[in-house]
């Protein structure tokens, strides 16, 4: 469990860092529908490529937790990205921390140790059956694709604002993070297998496919508006959709005392406190007036 948590931190790092990056390379590439191509200009920008290569390492920390802990215990460690991101505001701004902000700081990291602390996630089986497998994909896509139509507009209904549109499609990201966590934690569960074993499994094609959607996505959420109205569907949903999925897939269990629902209760409260806080800090509200120095050049390269 201590190479779960201490791999699950790192890639939190790895995540955060992706954001702040991709976000920086993307803010000038608004779309107003679902742009296929939008990849392909952002892959000229090299502050973006930055961000898919520390994606990459979160996702190789990401696997490497999942081999050694629960999905129930993994994904909300992944909550502390936001944190992170609040320290690269911090940074890239020269923007000073006010006392609020430690606060939310704080709130959302006591709420985490507090949930993992009462929740004790664990137990659980490796694989789960196909029919399980395709019912969760099912309802995956769905809310995808309700959240494209509410974000690009359905039909006549106009589409959303532009931060209206970057917070439904972030929820969308989330949500589709948090399955491709389950995609992930059952390729895991094959690594020791051997190659043969890995490239015969549905689940390394369907980490590639859903992988891949989720980065478009993900990259539509961030070119859409501001890294506050896409990142709290980030950092909720995420864990809460994998963990869902963890019980639901892999027969992952929390502690249900009613001592310990009650303060699984208090901890989310916390936890969901600190975040929506966080989101709205100064620190990432007003980002896009942000120009630290050579960024410009990075991010507009190739463009």
């Amino acid at each position: 469990m201590d190479k779960a948590i201490a791999l699950a931190l790192a890639a939190s790092v790895c995540t955060a860092t992706s954001s702040v990056c991709q976000r920086l390379g993307a803010r000038t590439s608004q779309a107003t529908g679902l742009d296929i191509w939008l990849l392909f200009r952002l892959a000229r920008r090299p502050i973006w490529l930055l961000g898919i290569a520390s994606m990459i390492m979160g996702f190789v920390f990401q696997l490497t937790a999942l081999h050694y802990g629960a999905l129930a215990l993994v994904q909300p460690i992944l909550s502390l990205e936001l944190l992170f991101v609040f320290g690269y505001m911090a940074i890239i701004g020269s923007r000073s921390v006010k006392p609020r902000d430690w606060l939310a700081a704080a709130a959302m990291s006591s709420g985490l140790a507090l949930f993992l602390f009462a929740a004790s996630p664990s137990g659980g089986r490796s694989h789960a059956p196909a029919s399980m497998w395709l019912l969760a994909g099912f309802v995956t896509l769905a809310v995808v694709l309700v959240g494209l139509a509410l974000a690009f507009g359905l039909g006549r209904r106009p589409s959303a604002s532009p931060s209206q549109r970057a917070a439904i499609l972030g929820a969308a990201t989330g949500v589709a993070w948090g399955f491709v966590a389950a995609v992930i934690k059952e390729f895991s569960s094959h690594l020791g297998d051997g190659p043969a074993a890995i490239f015969t499994n549905w689940s390394v094609y369907a980490l590639i496919g859903a992988g891949a959607a989720s980065l478009l996505l993900a990259s539509h959420a961030l070119a859409a508006g501001p890294l506050a109205a896409s990142q709290p569907g980030f950092t909720i949903l995420d864990p809460l959709a994998a963990s869902l999925l963890g019980m639901f897939l892999f027969g992952e269990h929390f502690q249900a005392a009613t001592e310990d629902l009650a303060l699984e209760a208090l901890a989310l409260a916390l936890l969901v406190s600190g975040v929506t806080a966080l989101s709205h800090s100064h620190l990432i509200v007003g980002e896009d007036e942000i120009e630290p120095a050579g960024e410009a050049s990075w991010s507009g390269a190739g463009a």
